[in-house]
């Protein structure tokens, strides 16, 4: 079922991922196309204000994935729907905060960026940082309810917006330039713009009855906020050392080749944005997976998780690696259409940073895994060395013995010296290389049970529910539980698990899994179902007579807390079954 839930994941969350670049990735090239090269270079000089506003929002939607995937790893609908409800109203304040900021300070802050203080560049800089950050509501407001769109299993729903934000940019960006002639502001606020279009698609789900997660002022509280800034803290950690890295490349772009170089910066880094979706991607489906596996206390999962986005990140990375290499000199004439040296070190630089692919997915992984099994300082170590520190080292050795095309060895150089210093740690940390016996996890001692007190299948048949529930008693009974209690749980693992087969699975013609998992904990026994069927909701179901969902009644009044949630287009349902088992009356 792992695979199933990365294979239908992965797509969407590499979709959504271009979300902030693609608008950005179009306004660049219609600046090129139409308003010149020094527009490009000030374009590349408003980036880290970009990044900035996209920073905050990532830092929301991370904190989002780890919190609200951890509740409803437990189960606790109300803990997700108090994180929904804080997530949107913060959101809402802090864009608004922002955009109110950069709308007084433009000036002050296009001049910050190294643009100067009268001439045109400057000029474009303030107007394309005006226009921009008009938009700041919806970007941010993109970036939040992203993470929810997933976890609701509305991914078409979130292609839909990315197509509609899209559409709308372009057409916004051909009227600015051809009818409204309203320069690099009229090219910001068509970004803008589109944001908010992307905002009213997703407006239709989340403002309709399907919608699972619930807004609530009530639910809005001071200790969920810090929740979420500190679960999102390690991601944005990792945006503030790229803001961080861009002004850095910006001023050395500037020192070494002038304005010509710093257009060629912006392109290389416009496109590299564009192609890192997949890497984005990967550590999307890294961190809103572990965080539920690690809220399970599944070291099973995890590490088929693990292994799986391992294998997904060389064939992605050399697909779009290849794609950049052959490409290059085609997307790049999109973004510099004459033909000079600022053409010929973008080519160059896209290429080079084609070679940084694999090792960025990888560490994508990596990073957000961590984060999602509590790691946040390891996470943010990682995130400040990969996103500003080897970066910028590598950026000054390849100047030094390379030149000025040396600057594009940034990216690559500085992935694969990542994955190198992970390695190292985990060697030190662990004791064993990463890849010995799930090294790389770093699981605390006492994270899940060991094997020996764990049995997990998946199943699809009533003769494999029965199987399993007797190998469950079986099992129940070789750890030194009675006959009682390992029966009350066979029966509760045949009677849920039963009534998924039977209703769950003939409800309509697709194919469909279920998996069942027994935890022995010293103080109870953890029961999870998982299945893929449509929802339902066994814990609030009422009976329609006194023969209907006699199983369920009985399972349910085994069990001494259970909880249910549906996400990720999933059934979970945990059932807590406490050691000296009594019927409820």
């Amino acid at each position: 079922m792992v695979r199933k839930l990365v294979r239908q994941m992965l797509t969407a969350q590499i979709l959504s991922a271009l979300t902030v670049s693609l608008c950005l990735l179009i306004d660049s090239i219609m600046i090129g196309q139409f308003l010149g090269e020094d527009a490009v270079a000030a374009y590349g000089l408003a980036n880290p204000m970009l990044l900035a506003i996209g920073a905050i929002g990532s830092l929301l939607a991370a904190g989002i994935q780890v919190a609200c995937s951890r509740s409803l790893g437990r189960g606790s609908q109300e803990e997700t729907n108090a994180g929904f409800s804080s997530a949107v109203a913060v959101s809402a304040v802090i864009s608004i905060a922002f955009m109110a900021l950069v709308l007084l300070f433009s000036a002050p802050l296009a001049r910050v960026m190294g643009a100067g203080k009268s001439d045109r560049l400057f000029e474009q800089t303030r107007d394309y940082l005006t226009g921009f950050c008009i938009g700041a509501p919806g970007s941010m407001g993109a970036l939040v309810l992203i993470p929810f769109l997933q976890m609701a299993g509305q991914s078409g729903l979130l292609i839909v917006a990315v197509i509609g934000m899209t559409v709308s940019d372009i057409a916004l960006d051909i009227l600015n330039v051809t009818v409204f002639h309203g320069g690099m502001f009229g090219m910001g606020l068509a970004s803008s713009l589109s944001y908010y279009v992307a905002m009213a698609v997703a407006a239709f789900y989340f403002l309709s009855g399907r919608c699972v997660f619930r807004f609530s002022m009530r639910g809005v509280t001071f200790r969920k906020i810090l929740e979420l800034l500190r679960g999102g803290l390690p991601a944005g950690v990792g945006m503030a050392a790229s803001v961080l890295l861009i002004f850095a490349l910006n001023r050395f772009a500037r020192n070494w080749g002038g304005s010509g170089a710093i257009a060629a910066l912006t392109v290389i880094t416009t496109i590299g944005n564009a192609a890192n979706c997949i890497t984005t991607g990967v550590g999307g489906v890294s961190l809103t997976l572990a965080g539920i596996f690690a809220g399970e206390e599944d070291r099973t999962s995890l590490r088929e998780l693990m292994g799986l986005l391992f294998r997904c990140s060389v064939p992605l990375g050399l697909c779009m690696g290849a794609a950049l290499a052959v490409f290059a000199p085609a997307i790049v004439s999109l973004f510099i259409p004459a033909a000079g040296a600022t053409q010929t070190m973008a080519t160059l630089g896209v290429r080079l940073f084609a070679l940084g692919l694999i090792p960025s997915c990888v560490n994508a992984a990596m990073k957000n895994m961590y984060q999602a099994t509590d790691r946040a300082l390891l996470t943010e170590g990682i995130s400040v060395v990969e996103g500003a520190v080897l970066p910028v080292l590598a950026a000054l050795a390849g100047h030094a013995a390379l030149g000025l095309n040396g600057l594009w060895l940034y990216f690559a150089l500085g992935e694969w010296l990542t994955v190198v210093c992970i390695g190292a740690y985990i060697r030190l940390r662990a004791g064993r290389w990463p890849w010995q016996d799930g090294a790389y996890l770093l699981l605390r001692p006492d994270f899940g049970v060991s094997a020996d007190r764990l049995l997990e299948e998946r199943m699809g048949s009533m003769e494999e529910v029965i199987a399993f529930a007797h190998r469950a008693e079986a099992f129940c009974a070789g750890l030194g539980q009675s006959a009682r209690v390992s029966h009350h749980i066979g029966l509760c693992i045949e009677e849920m698990a039963g009534n998924i087969v039977q209703h769950g699975f003939t409800a309509d013609k697709k194919a469909h899994h279920l998996s069942v998992r027994l935890m022995s904990k010293p103080e109870a026994w953890i029961l999870r179902f998982r299945d893929d069927c449509g929802a339902f909701d066994p814990v609030s179901y009422v009976p329609k007579g006194d023969g209907d969902a006699l199983g369920i009644r009985l399972a349910l009044a085994i069990a001494d807390e259970a909880s249910y949630t549906y996400s990720l287009n999933l059934n979970n349902l945990m059932l807590k079954l406490p050691a000296d088992l009594e019927l409820k009356e």
